[in-house]
């Protein structure tokens, strides 16, 4: 789980990739029209969309002659399981230590 895990965070850890998959989340946007949005060169934004669809986030999708960018909404919600089986698993070892705890 950690392999996959961890570069999805080390994406979305960037304020800039968090920025533009927000956005993303609105609607799908080519680089330029990310660019008019954010304060971010046309070229930084190309480079952050390729980090975010290196670990599945985005995909492209051409449109004619642009290449729209949209989130992959099935990777982040398989992200949220995996956050969610941790805490699960987090919350039955502090079970765990609570029991063992109070029978002392």
């Amino acid at each position: 789980m950690t392999e996959i895990l961890v570069p999805v965070f080390a994406a979305l850890g960037d304020e800039t990739r968090w920025s533009i998959l927000t956005a993303l989340g609105e609607a799908p946007a080519s680089a330029s029209a990310l660019a008019a949005r954010l304060p971010i060169s046309r070229q930084a934004i190309a480079k952050h969309l390729e980090i975010l669809h290196r670990v599945g986030l985005v995909e492209p999708v051409p449109v004619g002659r642009e290449v729209r960018y949209q989130v992959l909404g099935l990777e982040l919600s398989a992200t949220a399981r995996r956050l969610d089986a941790i805490g699960t698993a987090w919350e039955q070892r502090l079970a765990d230590i609570k029991t063992i705890a109070e029978g002392l």
